[in-house]
């Protein structure tokens, strides 16, 4: 049956209704608007609201026309005020739910036909200035279809039709039968009023009344906004399937070069960007401030421990968390044990494991098979000895088996350390100063990178205790934009040109702003026409993407190529620098610079046996599972069911994945920009709260993500496993406000 939720709504509008003595039988009638669709469901003609169930409800059109559906109705035919409803959801687009009853008191008003002044601000606050008479018309009639949509333009939310009944319109379903308990409320109030002293009515002043409005059309302009700002949502049919992790089983592979790459089909970047536009354009929606407060609750009282050691950390070390993945709303969560798709925290609370620290572990967490090759190695050589050791060697060559751009491998201890040293060797390569980054995106903190991070075009907003010098040779360009790029790499000319170009192949932030297919093509032109080197960071997409890299699959080559995080397969120490052996030349050894070297990178713990190991079992076991296209698979099922719940909701989400990156933004913070530097610095910290209190949400119900809008699926998310998600998610998305 389509559109379950909404006639649920129905029912259960009318049960509160029947309970509190507000229906009778069959008179009145109660509709609730569809979320994403120009229809909304409505109470059956002449039906016992008491024996009413959720297949009996009928499904309008706004021209006020029935839409049956063979699962749902079953032959009954909607109220005969649908067309009042239909007009009403036209005029009003802050109204979600619309209740007409006969009840007694605000009755007699109909028959006195009398409007109720502002006796009250909370009256004025929830129901408007006044509630008007809406003039007579016969029942069902398209005469009283106009007449009440004239009234509803004022923004009011109660009326009383003339010698008929009452109209109680709201927000969402739970508004709207409070608004008309409200009416019938102020109803009994005025009569008692009128009869007790007649002639001496006092209002309240018009100064307050005007304030109680304001706030109330404050709310219902941030309402509609959601409705006439959104784009259609993504239609995922009831009855489809979603995607399986299991066809992509290793079996199917016959030959390496088969393996393939986590991403089934490329995103649709325009749409996708739209809908993202569409969500920033839009007023937040998060929790309803109930479910915000039972998600804090979930942490004072099953969290205990986690909230212990994290405050006796705060101590001694500084904000209490040594990394910034760390850093969760409401405080930290402090893990004990992680094993394939699941954490568990030291309260024994177990989540499932959508960070994957970061993103490293594409084999899942802790993954037997490489730990128990690593402890024999290690159980020979120790974690470090100082000198070269077999395992430096066998990571470089399995990482040139399956990605032969990188023809020369230098392993370093981080990211970070890594694109330090690629733009040091671009530099001293080409002889040019100038680097040019693409602003939002993050690599890393050293000195040179931390220019446009996160926000583009913020410069050196975050640049704190770094020297203007530092700096003074990096630019940046808006994602996306080439003429702009082409533009900086003119401008370098005459400040001694480019030496690099770095990029996140998939987009800033692991595709928070996805490129086009062709983008890193077009960037690769560009580098080759101004003699720049082209550095690919994939700290993220290496071997995520599959085991030839965002490289292989965009089949565009860089100079050099940065990687972190995966090149140990979660193990530490993981970082390093590859790329063509005429580039990397200039990372020779030596003490003095001889035999070639020309730059000065290092570092003790650097290709030391335990990461080099541990790096090359994973990435033998990534081939061997054929894991990053299972993982890929993980995150098409994990996206498509989220766009189903999306829709399900109404809400103006984005959903989307490439591969086993998945984005699911709720707030669009990280689509701010100094574009818009006036809406930058209004929203950025609601829009960031936001996305805080999401990512508890989803904690306190068992998920846990990277700040509340990226998640990282692994080989160990299984059909079961997503669809247990998929389930979780959709218990938070129905607290959303308005839902």
């Amino acid at each position: 049956m389509k559109h379950r939720m909404s006639r649920q709504h129905v029912v259960d509008m009318c049960r509160t209704m029947l309970d509190r003595g507000y229906l009778k039988a069959t008179e009145g009638n109660v509709s609730v608007r569809i979320p994403g669709h120009e229809l909304y469901a409505v109470t059956p003609s002449n039906y016992d609201y008491d024996k009413m169930r959720v297949d009996d409800v009928c499904i309008v059109d706004f021209q006020g026309k029935h839409v049956p559906d063979p699962g749902g109705a079953g032959g009954l035919v909607p109220s005969i005020e649908c067309g009042m409803h239909a007009n009403i959801y036209r005029e009003r687009p802050d109204v979600n739910a619309i209740v007409h009853t006969h009840q007694p008191y605000a009755s007699a008003l109909a028959f006195l036909r009398k409007p109720i002044p502002a006796l009250t601000d909370e009256q004025v606050r929830f129901l408007g200035k006044e509630v008007a008479i809406i003039d007579y018309a016969p029942s069902g009639t398209t005469f009283l279809a106009k007449n009440a949509q004239k009234k509803v333009v004022s923004g009011d939310n109660a009326f009383i039709i003339a010698n008929h009944g009452v109209i109680a319109v709201g927000t969402d379903p739970s508004r709207a039968v409070f608004n008309m308990a409200l009416l019938e409320k102020v109803s009994i109030a005025y009569l008692m009023a009128l009869t007790s002293e007649a002639g001496k009515v006092y209002t309240i002043p018009a100064t307050i009344r005007e304030i109680a409005f304001s706030k109330l059309k404050k709310d219902q302009k941030r309402i509609a906004s959601q409705i006439v700002d959104a784009v259609e949502p993504v239609r995922v049919p009831d009855e489809e399937e979603l995607p399986s992790v299991a066809v992509a089983d290793i079996s199917e592979v016959s030959e390496k070069s088969e393996l393939g790459y986590m991403i089934s089909e490329y995103l649709d970047v325009p749409d996708t960007m739209r809908r993202l536009k569409a969500l920033v354009a839009q007023p937040v929606r998060g929790l309803r401030h109930d479910a915000l407060l039972d998600t804090l609750n979930y942490f004072e009282t099953k969290c205990v421990a986690s909230k212990e050691i994290t405050e006796r950390a705060k101590k001694l070390i500084p904000g209490g968390v040594q990394h910034n993945l760390a850093f969760n709303y409401p405080f930290p969560l402090a893990i004990d044990k992680a094993e394939g798709a699941h954490l568990t925290d030291r309260d024994g609370n177990v989540y499932i494991d959508f960070l994957q620290a970061g993103g490293p572990t594409i084999l899942g967490s802790n993954y037997g098979p490489v730990n128990e090759q690593v402890a024999a190695v290690i159980k020979e050589s120790g974690p470090v000895t100082g000198l070269f050791h077999e395992y430096e060697l066998k990571l470089a060559e399995i990482i040139n088996q399956h990605m032969p751009h990188i023809e020369m491998y230098r392993s370093l201890g981080s990211g970070t350390e890594a694109v330090m040293a690629a733009v040091r060797a671009a530099r001293a390569h080409t002889g040019k100063k100038m680097v040019i980054k693409v602003g939002g995106a993050y690599h890393g903190w050293s000195d040179t990178m931390v220019y446009g991070l996160r926000v583009p075009g913020t410069f050196r907003m975050n640049a704190k205790g770094i020297p203007w010098g530092a700096t003074g040779r990096t630019r940046e360009t808006f994602p996306h934009d080439l003429g702009t790029l082409k533009r900086k790499l003119i401008e370098n000319r005459l400040r001694g040109g480019t030496a690099a170009v770095v990029v996140e192949p998939f987009g800033p932030e692991s595709g928070t702003r996805p490129v086009p297919k062709d983008y890193n093509a077009a960037v690769r032109k560009l580098c080759d026409e101004f003699g720049a080197l082209l550095v690919f960071d994939e700290v993220v997409t290496g071997f995520r993407t599959g085991l030839g890299g965002a490289a292989g699959y965009f089949g565009v080559t860089p100079d050099l190529t940065v990687f972190g995080k995966a090149v140990s397969g979660g193990y530490p120490m993981a970082g390093g620098v590859g790329g063509k052996a005429g580039v990397m030349s200039v990372f020779g050894s030596g003490l003095d610079g001889k035999s070639g070297a020309h730059i000065q990178v290092g570092g003790t713990l650097s290709a030391n046996p335990l990461s080099c190991a541990a790096g090359y079992f994973a990435i033998q076991e990534m081939a061997r599972t054929n894991a990053p296209v299972i993982a890929g698979r993980a995150g098409d099922r994990l996206t498509r069911g989220l766009q189903k719940l999306i829709d399900k909701y109404g809400l103006p989400y984005v959903a989307y994945n490439q591969g086993s990156i998945v984005h699911l933004e709720c707030s669009g913070v990280m689509l701010l920009s100094m574009r818009d530097p006036i809406k930058l610095l209004k929203e950025n910290k609601a829009r960031k709260t936001l996305m805080e209190q999401m990512g508890a949400a989803y904690a306190a119900h068992g998920i846990i993500t990277l700040a509340g809008s990226r998640m990282y699926t692994s080989m160990a998310d299984t059909d079961e496993v997503i669809d247990d998600a998929l389930a979780r998610f959709d218990q938070v998305f129905a607290l959303v406000e308005g839902v």
